[in-house]
């Protein structure tokens, strides 16, 4: 459902089901779909200054840039979901949670109805977690991360701040993925193995042992590389 919404008239009611979307791009779309599929909240409109103000995504008016969260807080929203995916670049993810948090907005989860997450599995705020993905026992998904769809995380896996897991990604058990990785379609990562901050890890690459801080393991590699 979207709400109608008048940025220039405050109505000063704090409405805790209502969300702003940062980002009107390709993510943006998917967490679009995903909210209304899931029916927790309500969409308000999305800030893009990419996009023409007062045209649509999915539906969903498009407000103005950035200075329009101030307008948004003053009408009782305090809710916004970062639709900037990151993918290649995660410090532009980053930056968006930044601009939000500047303006006094908090990021809820948000979990695809199809998803499975065990209730002993913990997910900080900003998490998304797309379609038919499963989070298994004690995992810890880390703030602002992304599940794309059909990712799968098993029992005691840790991940940390905006890690981005692509479609198809597995992580075996006991993984820890440190902050601002990211890992490809369809990737493994076996048992115990630690992914380290800002790695990359490529499409269909299957990692058999640590991989260091900023190390980008190449599509369909296998790694540790042969010597």
């Amino acid at each position: 459902m979207t709400a109608s919404f008048d940025p220039s008239t405050p109505s000063h009611e704090y409405d805790p089901k209502a969300l702003v979307l940062y980002g009107g791009g390709g993510h943006g779309k998917t967490l679009i779909d995903l909210v209304r599929a899931a029916g927790h909240f309500h969409w308000i409109g999305v800030i893009d200054d990419r996009l023409p103000r007062e045209s649509t995504v999915l539906g969903l008016p498009v407000l103005g840039g950035p200075d329009q969260l101030a307008e948004c807080y003053k009408n009782g929203i305090r809710m916004a979901v970062n639709g900037v995916g990151g993918i290649g670049n995660p410090s532009v993810r980053q930056h968006v949670f930044e601009i939000l948090e500047q303006a006094g907005f908090d990021c809820p989860a948000v979990v695809h109805p199809s998803a499975w997450i065990e209730p002993s599995a913990r997910l900080e705020g900003g998490v998304q977690v797309l379609a038919m993905t499963y989070v298994s026992s004690d995992a810890a998904i880390g703030f602002g991360s992304v599940l794309n769809a059909g990712v799968v995380v098993s029992h005691d896996c840790r991940l940390g701040r905006c890690v981005n897991l692509s479609p198809g990604a597995t992580l075996a058990g006991n993984v820890r993925v440190e902050d601002y990785a990211q890992i490809g379609m369809n990737a493994t990562v076996n048992l115990d193995i630690t992914i380290g901050r800002g790695a990359r890890i490529g499409n269909a690459a299957t990692v058999k042992a640590d991989v260091p801080p900023e190390t980008i393991v190449r599509a369909g590699a296998i790694w540790p590389p042969k010597r």
